[in-house]
């Protein structure tokens, strides 16, 4: 049937309902969601954080939410996949846009992310971040953390980013380590997932190994999560590169070995009991993509966190 309207994200009159556009026109919001700045009453409050000054190999990650947003187009107008619903029947999603950053002075990034994150936070609204480079994860788990308390952390990731720095270090490897000393998270309750390189330091962090991932099923991955966070209110982050090149190209640091998106969907799908208090999806840098191979895998992680929101709502109003 012919769409009855365009660009729904700047002509939406709610922030329910889906939209109408065709997938292949129309504004690029994430999922079609209104482009709004203003969050009150907003269930899900989508942002980017375009920024990727703290990488080590290949740049690329500040192209990362726009990919993401052109990405997440086909996720417009049917019943979501595998959730079996509207996913926005009931659940009030809007795009909130871009952190705005001085790209000339990075030492002021880690502070405007962590005073935007705290302030959408206050509308009481789930924070869904499209990265960017894993340094982005420090400002936003800081935030998260001034809401929520010390967090469970769950970290899909081939690198374990418990690099000692200083403190002051901008760099994308070590926010792990910081996160813990500055008793952000608890390790005792935190899990990285997809692990393919060695740090110095674990600081008591689970880790399923790459290697270990290809032995166990989707729903061994879920339940080991799942039972590590212990219902501690948990965030979520989703380094790209913790799926194998083959399924995630465009990332800044490659590593071989990784899951299939396929099993990595999976495992996320199962998280149905996870106390979810924030999330993000990092390190999707479109100049080493092919046909859109990673944006697709990473606007389907996003979509796969709404639609367990989705579920979440669906009970609690019911």
């Amino acid at each position: 049937m012919p769409a009855s309207g365009i660009d729904h994200a700047f002509t939406a009159r709610s922030n329910l309902g889906r939209a109408g556009d065709p997938t292949y026109a129309g504004a690029l919001s994430f999922m079609r969601r209104r482009f709004t700045k203003n969050v009150a009453g907003a269930d899900v409050v989508v942002w980017g954080v375009p920024f990727d000054g703290a990488v080590t190999n290949r740049p690329g990650a500040r192209f990362g939410p726009q990919a993401i947003r052109r990405a997440s187009a086909i996720f417009d107008n049917d019943p979501q996949y595998p959730f079996h619903m509207d996913l926005f029947e009931k659940l009030a999603v809007v795009d909130y846009g871009d952190c705005l950053i001085d790209n000339g002075n990075h030492q002021k990034t880690p502070g405007t992310i962590e005073r935007e994150a705290k302030k959408l936070l206050r509308s009481g609204a789930f924070l869904l971040t499209l990265g960017g480079d894993h340094f982005i994860t420090w400002p936003l788990l800081k935030a998260h953390a001034e809401k929520y308390g010390p967090l469970a952390l769950v970290q899909f990731d081939a690198h374990q980013d418990t690099w000692f720095d200083d403190g002051k270090r901008i760099d994308h490897g070590s926010f792990v380590a910081r996160a813990v000393r500055d008793g952000v998270i608890d390790p005792d309750r935190s899990i990285q997932i997809g692990i393919r390189t060695h740090a110095p330091e674990d600081f008591g962090i689970k880790i399923i190994y790459g290697h270990e991932l290809e032995e166990m099923r989707a729903s061994d991955i879920a339940y080991s999560i799942i039972e590590r966070t212990g219902g501690r209110k948990t965030y979520i982050t989703f380094d790209i590169d913790c799926l194998d090149p083959a399924f995630a190209p465009g990332t800044g640091t490659p590593v071989a070995g990784g899951p299939s998106s396929a099993k990595i969907l999976s495992v996320l799908r199962q998280l149905t009991q996870l106390d979810m208090v924030g999330a993000d999806v990092a390190e999707v840098a479109p100049p080493y993509d092919h046909a859109d191979i990673t944006a697709i895998a990473a606007s389907t992680v996003a979509q796969h966190y709404v639609g367990l929101l989705a579920e979440r709502k669906q009970r609690e109003t019911a």
